[in-house]
């Protein structure tokens, strides 16, 4: 794919049929598909209808039968542990098939949910690929949830198995999981048959006889597992996403429309082929470690970094480049958050220079909406490409970006590039119709949706209908508010709720934010729309300072408020900005805005699952307090 952008997607709309077709055919199929896309099955249509493949054959098997079985297929680097591990592809075919036997001797067959707990180790991964070899669901849960949010998810999927470890490892503490388990399990009223723990030397755990076994022992007693030929339309995995209701949203992924999608995506937007080292620094509990982490290197037959660690104080800033040099990564991958910490440990870049990063060819950031100025610092330093692409767990892949295998086109800070293949995304008012080039509306996408991306929720068309397609018919919509200018370029500003009514005027909170980034001092921020008897809604914006800076906070919060005024106008009515220590996010590095905006409300809230660190909310509590009387 080296024809161009401009040309690619065109080609794309004139055949999206022939297009995904054509690149279907990178997929090894048990029974190639005739056609891509059928309107009349599912809610929207389904992809590949009548084909037939299996996942795992296609991420490991496949790169084993072509002779690179000596390849590394998985780095597992553990500044936590202090190891690094490398499993070639034949060792990582030996480990799956394995435990996919250990599981179907368990009872686990196609179509059966396995739920998957685990810290970044090895194993995660190795039981998401042995699920997709038996033609089982996995339902991996972020290691450490609360006990009540497992417990949903388990009466939700109705497990027949768990995969779980006896303990996970942060900075400072162990997080013992097996208690978390057994409460889990108590709570649901769905109860597993089997319990399979991968006994860490940190933390290890006892065992309930009957229930629960040690991983390795059953993965090594157990005989190999051939794989099982699905359905492209059968399910791969449940991924539960929080829901506006409480009850998790269990976004659903098939296997074929999946494996083409990532497997097309490795090339064509990270420009990374087999043997490449791609690096993306997430969780495999999250939407990017599914994607990223595991199945789309492995699919493109690169070798995949897996760490276990935090970009900082793992020891220090330097850690991701450490990596990076280290593994020879051509790739990294990481959110815009993990880049601010870095920044504000190091915004210098001292440590960055310490590491041979000559390998590196690009930086790609996703999972929330990145501020110029971290886009700048990193082109700066890195003198590498850094490319914002915009994607959401509903997806699995790009909507916008920039695509090194389609030869970049300039990249515009504050932009998530331009849609890729497969996407026709429009700005529409709520009447439902599109708005001019340049005005901020609600992005939405044009049905169908591309291959990879959620056919329906887990047991839940009408809910899938009434989150995602009723607000805007024919349109999938996404929650995010944004514009496309004049060149096609798709800047996401905020979520849709983020918009906030000031004496009338519809404000981005999203824009402010790019003003308070670009203060010298500032390492990060956030802006919420907070309740006013006269204007219904004013600006409030937290800014987290950079390691060093000592001029006075009020001193600061002038600085703020007058580049609002300045680069947005007096309609903002920005007249409060305060530091605080730290923002609240969740674990993958969102911050919490809509939890901030209840607190500086006074409304009552719950602390959410997500939360990485529920002593922050305490923390800005008291200024939110403060700076709202």
């Amino acid at each position: 794919m080296t024809t161009g952008y401009d040309a690619t997607y065109a080609r794309w709309q004139q055949d999206p049929a022939g297009w995904w077709l054509a690149a279907a055919t990178g997929i090894a199929w048990d029974t190639p598909p005739s056609r891509a896309f059928d309107p009349a099955l599912g809610v929207y249509g389904r992809w590949f209808p009548d084909g037939r493949l299996n996942t795992c054959f296609n991420a490991v098997d496949r790169h084993v039968a072509a002779g690179r079985g000596d390849q590394a297929a998985i780095i597992w680097d553990s500044p936590m542990t202090g190891q690094v591990v490398t499993i070639t592809y034949a060792r990582l075919l030996d480990r799956v098939a394995r435990l996919a036997g250990a599981l179907a001797a368990r009872g686990v067959g196609t179509g059966d949910r396995v739920v998957i707990y685990m810290p970044m180790v090895p194993e995660a991964a190795i039981a998401m690929l042995a699920c997709a070899r038996l033609g089982a669901v996995h339902s991996v849960v972020f290691g450490g949830f609360a006990a009540a949010e497992l417990a949903a998810r388990i009466a939700d999927a109705k497990p027949r198995a768990i995969v779980t470890a006896s303990c996970g490892l942060e900075p400072g503490r162990i997080v013992k999981y097996k208690p978390l388990i057994d409460a889990a399990i108590a709570l649901s009223p769905h109860k597993p048959s089997s319990v399979l723990i991968l006994q860490r030397p940190q933390s290890p755990c006892d065992l309930i006889p009957g229930r629960d076994e040690d991983l390795l022992d059953a993965e090594a007693a157990a005989a190999p597992h051939a794989c099982v030929s699905v359905a492209a339309t059968d399910p791969l995995y449940i991924l539960y996403t929080s829901g506006t209701t409480g009850a998790p949203k269990g976004i659903l992924r098939d296997n074929g429309g999946h494996a083409v999608a990532l497997h097309t995506s490795m090339s064509m937007v990270y420009g990374v082929g087999p043997g490449d080292v791609y690096w993306a620094a997430s969780d495999v509990g999250w939407v990017v470690g599914h994607s990223y982490i595991v199945y789309a290197p492995l699919l493109a037959g690169c070798t995949t970094v897996l760490f276990e660690g935090k970009p900082v104080g793992t020891p220090d800033a330097g850690t991701f480049w450490r990596v990076c040099a280290q593994h020879g990564v051509k790739v990294l991958f990481t959110a815009p958050t993990a880049i601010r910490a870095i920044k504000k440990e190091d915004p210098e870049g001292a440590l960055l220079m310490r590491h041979d990063l000559s390998k590196l060819e690009a930086l790609y950031l996703a999972g929330e909406r990145c501020d110029p100025d971290t886009i700048t610092w990193s082109q700066r330093l890195l003198g590498k490409p850094v490319v914002d692409h915009w994607w959401q767990t509903e997806t699995g892949w790009t909507i916008t970006g920039n695509f090194r295998g389609l030869g970049l086109f300039p990249t515009r800070p504050g932009s998530g590039g331009k849609p890729a293949p497969g996407y026709d995304v429009v700005v529409l008012d709520e009447a439902n119709q599109e708005v001019p080039r340049g005005q901020i509306g609600s992005l939405a996408i044009r049905l169908p949706l591309p291959p990879s991306a959620l056919p329906t929720l887990f047991n839940a068309d009408d809910r899938f209908r009434e989150a995602y397609l009723a607000a805007h018919p024919g349109y999938y919509s996404t929650a995010d508010a944004g514009m496309i200018d004049a060149e096609g370029y798709v800047s996401v500003m905020s979520r849709t709720d983020d918009i906030i009514n000031v004496a009338g005027h519809r404000l981005s909170t999203g824009a402010m934010e790019e003003v308070l980034a670009a203060h010298p001092d500032v390492a990060e921020c956030a802006v919420v729309g907070v309740r006013d008897t006269l204007k219904g809604q004013v600006p409030l914006g937290l800014v987290v300072l950079k390691s060093g800076v000592s001029r006075a906070d009020a001193d600061i919060a002038t600085d703020l408020v007058a580049m609002v005024r300045d680069r947005i106008g007096p309609v903002a009515a920005f007249k409060e900005a305060r530091v605080v220590a730290r923002l609240p996010k969740t674990r993958s590095g969102k911050i919490l805005r809509a939890t901030l905006r209840k607190i500086a409300d006074g409304d009552d809230y719950i602390v959410p699952p997500t939360i990485d660190d529920p002593l922050i909310l305490e923390e800005v509590t008291g200024v939110l307090k403060a700076a709202m009387r």
